[in-house]
């Protein structure tokens, strides 16, 4: 279906983040550092899901309970320093939904599905070996101009203005498996702050505008989750997650709801717990698998990036467990 890097590229890539993860911060996640806030909530599956769509986790009407994790995707500056939420940076929204039944392919997490996503409906390197070339740019070997296409989007993806990560929408960008079709997925809030307020000049405004929506102001939050189909089966759709989908061609449809209830967030406890916690695209049902270049690397490199961090930290790899309430 698509072509996919080899196995030296593959191994070329973790070598490279392997590397910038011991010299930086061998304690940090390599990309997406900085989080924002992990919360707890719900995935409620919709009870109107065409037929035709009811497969994997859609297939049953269904609340799993969820964390999420809201964070900047620049890599640490340091061990002890991340990068101030005032510098324009790419958004991520990652979720961990617990108790799936079903045999994931990753054995690490028997009972999870993640879904991985960011601020920005396309991804920013064509391929896998996009991420090469962006390193050897950035050690100068290549010069920029020469992804001149990679970093314009790039440069739209940081020109956003986020006052708050719990009012924007989010992308897969990248494609995946439904059974036999090719999608693409969102998660798109219900609610839309309007505000048009100067950023605040707070390092870690983001952080403070979640405390201030879920903590002090107790609002409930929903996002719609969606899926889009591919417009036709050009192969292209899986192997370029640069191009955009047209809407107009294949509108998203809701399969399920997101639900982040008020909340306090913002312990010592919680923030321990999120840095414990591992997010991959490949932690899924089969139905659910993630497809064409950019993704294929991501199997074997979050899993060593993640392992590297959780024997730096001293932490077992165990798999998260839904929120209790300890009143």
């Amino acid at each position: 279906m698509s072509n996919l890097p080899s196995n030296e590229v593959i191994d070329q890539i973790i070598e490279g983040a392997v590397t910038e993860q011991a010299t930086k911060a061998p304690g940090l996640r390599q990309v997406h550092a900085k989080s924002h806030g992990c919360v707890w909530g719900e995935f409620t599956i919709a009870d109107d899901i065409p037929e035709n769509l009811q497969i994997g986790i859609f297939s049953t009407v269904k609340t799993y309970p969820i964390w999420a994790r809201f964070s900047n995707a620049s890599s640490p500056l340091s061990q002890g320093g991340l990068q101030s939420d005032t510098i324009p940076d790419v958004k991520g929204f990652a979720i961990k939904l617990m108790q799936v039944e079903g045999k994931k392919v990753l054995e690490d997490e028997p009972s999870t599905q993640d879904f991985v996503m960011i601020n920005h409906p396309v991804f920013f390197v064509r391929e896998a070996e996009g991420y090469i070339r962006l390193a050897e740019i950035g050690a100068g070997k290549l010069p920029p101009e020469s992804m001149a296409y990679e970093f314009g989007i790039i440069q739209q993806m940081k020109a956003k203005k986020i006052l708050n990560p719990l009012f924007i929408q989010y992308w897969s960008a990248t494609p995946y498996r439904l059974g036999t079709n090719v999608i693409r997925y969102s998660a798109k809030p219900q609610g839309v702050d309007a505000a048009d307020a100067p950023i605040p000049d707070s390092d870690h405004y983001l952080r403070e505008a979640l405390k201030n929506t879920l903590t002090i102001e107790k609002q409930d939050i929903n996002f719609d989750f969606l899926i889009q189909f591919q417009p036709d089966n050009d192969p292209k759709w899986v192997d370029d997650p640069t191009l955009p989908w047209d809407e107009t061609i294949s509108p998203y449809i809701k399969v399920a709801t997101i639900k982040i209830p008020a909340q306090e967030f913002d312990t010592r406890e919680r923030k321990q717990f999120d840095e414990s916690l591992s997010f991959t695209p490949w932690h899924t049902l089969p139905q659910h698998e993630p497809l064409g270049s950019v993704n294929a690397p991501r199997l074997k490199l979050y899993q060593t990036i993640a392992r590297n961090r959780r024997e730096h930290n001293h932490q077992a790899i165990t798999e998260p467990q839904p929120w209790v309430s300890s009143s």
